[in-house]
C-alpha cells in the first residue's frame, strides 16, 4: 500500500496508523537484510564413493536456497548444485574412491542476493572394507528411525512423505535403535530414552482389545484408517510392534530408573493384547482385523505361509490371553502351507512356489531367531536361506528379460514401483522389473556373501541414483528408467535390524 493513495480519513483511524507503521517497519527490515550471512558450520565427511556435506541453517526469513561449490585437488571452485532453504545437508556422489575435494557454500535470498562463502572444508573418498560399507549402510538407514522419527511420539513414520506413524514399522524401528545403541550410533542412555518415549506414547494410544491399529496420528495416538473398513485393531502389525518391544525388554537389562520403567511398561502392553478376541473367541484361526465400527467385515484369516509367523508364536506365548496350540496347526499351517518342491535346484519346505516375496522370510524373524528351530514342517532358517537363493537365481535367470537383473542386482519383495506399490515376487505376473534393495540387504543373515555383493553393486555402481540421506531408496526399475524417491519404515527396518 503506497502513502500516495491512502486517504486522510484512513490515515487518521487507529487501524490505518497501525497498517502504515507495520508497512514502514517491514520495508525497513527487508532493506536492512541486504546480503545474506554466509552459512556456518560447514563440515564434510568422505566415504567410499561419496562425500556428505552438512551445515547450520541460516536464520534469514527470506532465504530461498544454498549453493554448493566444489574444487577437486586444489583446482578452481565450480558450482555443483543448489539445494532448498530447509536443507542442511547434501550428498555429493562422486562414484570413485581415492579422490580429494574442497567445498564451500553460499546462501541465496529471494532477491537473488548471494552471501559470501562459508568456511572451506575438504574431504577424501577412500576404499572402504566390507565391514565399513555395512556400517555405513546401517548408519544411514538408522537415521530414518532416529532423525526422521515423529517428534511427538518418537514412532516411525509410514514413509518419508507423511507424518502418519506405523505400528509394525515402529517395532522394526525399535530393533533398529537397539542396533544403533550396539554399534555406537547413539549412546545407550539416549536409545533407552527414545524407546521409553515411544512406549509411553503407546500406553495412551488407541487400542482395540489391546491391539493397535496399523496407522495412527503420531501426535495424538488416534487411529488413522488404513482402508475403508480397516479402522480398528491390526493383529499382524501389532505382533511386529510387540516383537520389537519384547526384543528391547530382553536387550535392555540395566537397573537405571528409565530402564526399569521401560521394561515394566513393555510388559504391561504385552499383557494387555487379547489374542483370543482375534479368533472370534472360538475359531481355530486368528483374524487380521477387528473394527469397533465394522466388526469382522474385513474377515481376513491369518494363514501361512507368509510374513505373519510371529503372530501365532506370540499368541501362543501370551502370559494373559494365550490361544490354544491347536491354532498353530489348524490356523497358521492349516491351508496351503507345505511346499516340498525344488526350484533352481533349491528345496523349499513351506510357502508358495519360488517362495513368494522375500519379506516373507524377514519380518517375523527380526526378533525371533529361527536358527536351530524347527516344527513338523520346516527349519525356518533353512527355509529362508533357500527362499533367498531361489529369489536370486530367478533374477539371474531373468525369464521376463528385465533390464539390469544379474547375480549382483537381485531382490524381489514388496515395495513402491513405477505404477504404485506391489508385492514383487518370482512369478510372471508379479515381476515387473522392479528391484528393491531391501530384499537382498535384509537377507544378509541368510546369504551374507551374495547380499554383500549386491550392496556393493547398489552403492558403487548405482549409488548416484539410489543412495540418499537415509541410505538406499525403496526401489528402482531400469526398464522404466525409474527410481523411487521414497523410504518406507517396513523396508528400512529389516536392513538395519
Amino acid at each position: 500500500m503506497s502513502m500516495c493513495i491512502v486517504s486522510r480519513s484512513f490515515y487518521h483511524t487507529w487501524f490505518g496508523k497501525f497498517i502504515l507503521t507495520f508497512l514502514f517497519a517491514l520495508s525497513f527490515i527487508c532493506a536492512s537484510l541486504g546480503q545474506p550471512a554466509p552459512p556456518t558450520g560447514l563440515d564434510a565427511i568422505g566415504y567410499d564413493s561419496h562425500v556428505e556435506l552438512s551445515w547450520y541453517q541460516n536464520a534469514e526469513p527470506n532465504l530461498t536456497s544454498y549453493r554448493i561449490y566444489r574444487s577437486e585437488d586444489q583446482g578452481g571452485f565450480e558450482f555443483l548444485r543448489s539445494v532448498g532453504k530447509l536443507e542442511k545437508s547434501t550428498i555429493d556422489f562422486v562414484g570413485q574412491s581415492e579422490l580429494q575435494f574442497e567445498y564451500r557454500i553460499t546462501a541465496i535470498d529471494d532477491t537473488g542476493e548471494e552471501s559470501a562463502f562459508s568456511n572451506e572444508v575438504n574431504a577424501a573418498t577412500f576404499d572402504m572394507t566390507d565391514e565399513q560399507l555395512l556400517t555405513m549402510v546401517q548408519q544411514y538407514t538408522f537415521r530414518y528411525f532416529w532423525d526422521f522419527a515423529h517428534p511427538v511420539s518418537g514412532m516411525a513414520r509410514e514413509r518419508n512423505t507423511t507424518s502418519i506413524v506405523t505400528t509394525g514399522g515402529t517395532g522394526f524401528g525399535i530393533m533398529g535403535i537397539l542396533v544403533g545403541m550396539e554399534r555406537g550410533f547413539v549412546s545407550h542412555e539416549k536409545g533407552v530414552e527414545r524407546i521409553l518415549k515411544i512406549v509411553t506414547f503407546l500406553e495412551e494410544a488407541d487400542r482395540f482389545h489391546g491391539v493397535f491399529p496399523h496407522w495412527m496420528n503420531g501426535a495424538t495416538g488416534e487411529v488413522v484408517p488404513f482402508s475403508e473398513f480397516d479402522d480398528g485393531g491390526d493383529l499382524v502389525e501389532t505382533a511386529f510392534l510387540i516383537q520389537g518391544m519384547l526384543t528391547a525388554r530382553q536387550c535392555i537389562k540395566g537397573e537405571s530408573p528409565n530402564e526399569v520403567e521401560l521394561r515394566e511398561k513393555i510388559t504391561q502392553i504385552w499383557r494387555e493384547v487379547d489374542w483370543n478376541w482375534y479368533r472370534k473367541s472360538v475359531q481355530q484361526v486368528l483374524y487380521w482385523h477387528w473394527s469397533p465400527n465394522y466388526g469382522w467385515k474385513m474377515d481376513h484369516k491369518i494363514k501361512g505361509y507368509n510374513e505373519a509367523h510371529i503372530v501365532y508364536l506370540l499368541a501362543i506365548a501370551s502370559p494373559t490371553h494365550p490361544v490354544p496350540v491347536s491354532l498353530y496347526y489348524n490356523g497358521w499351517a492349516g491351508g496351503s502351507y507345505e511346499n516340498g518342491g525344488t526350484f533352481y535346484g533349491y528345496p523349499l519346505a513351506v510357502g508358495p512356489d519360488r517362495g513368494g516375496p522375500l519379506f516373507f522370510s524377514h519380518y517375523s524373524y527380526l526378533g525371533f531367531d529361527p536358527r536351530y528351530k524347527k516344527d513338523r514342517y520346516a527349519n525356518y532358517f533353512n527355509n529362508g536361506f533357500y527362499h533367498t537363493l531361489i529369489n536370486r537365481a530367478y533374477c539371474i535367470d531373468n525369464p521376463e528379460n528385465h533390464k539390469g537383473y544379474s547375480d549382483v542386482c537381485w531382490g524381489l519383495t514388496a515395495s513402491d514401483d513405477p505404477w504404485g506399490y506391489l508385492a514383487h515376487e518370482p512369478t510372471a505376473n508379479r515381476d515387473n522389473g522392479t528391484i528393491s534393495p531391501t530384499a537382498a540387504l535384509s537377507s544378509m543373515p541368510y546369504t551374507p556373501d551374495y547380499s554383500m555383493d549386491a550392496l556393493k553393486h547398489f552403492y558403487r555402481e548405482l549409488g548416484d541414483e539410489i543412495w540418499g540421506k537415509y541410505g538406499f531408496v525403496d526401489a528402482f526399475n531400469m526398464d522404466e528408467d525409474w527410481t523411487a524417491s521414497s523410504y518406507l519404515a517396513i523396508d528400512q527396518g529389516p536392513i538395519l535390524a
